[in-house]
């Protein structure tokens, strides 16, 4: 079955960097566009990031851009956010996500909380 495990979430303080990963499985990674979300408290989940299937294109949230980065690694069934100069307000539940045909799959989430 298809499952998303993402890690590298943490305490950081404004401006520091951190780099999430989602691990793949259960489905042929390098056919599928994958996405980042996040969801921080109190608000609706978010669009932060998303790059095709062979990583050749990439888009990205208004107020991530500049500053995140996302890519993979199709050899190693990976999904990555690259996060630099972070801010209070990226606090939140950061999630991997893809589509396979009509059904949606996620992972569980890694916390990242941005704080002085």
């Amino acid at each position: 079955q298809v499952q998303l495990v993402e890690s590298g979430g943490g305490l950081v303080q404004p401006g520091a960097s951190l780099r999430l990963s989602c691990a793949a499985s259960g489905f042929t990674f390098s056919d599928y566009g994958m996405k980042w979300y996040r969801q921080a408290p109190g608000k609706e989940r978010e669009l932060v990031a998303f790059i095709t299937s062979a990583g050749g294109s990439t888009s990205y949230a208004d107020s991530v851009k500049g500053r995140f980065t996302i890519s993979r690694d199709n050899a190693k069934n990976t999904l990555y956010l690259q996060m630099n100069s972070l801010k209070v307000e990226d606090t939140a539940v950061y999630y991997c996500n893809v589509r396979i045909g009509a059904q949606t799959y996620w992972g569980k989430g890694t916390l990242v909380t941005v704080s002085s």
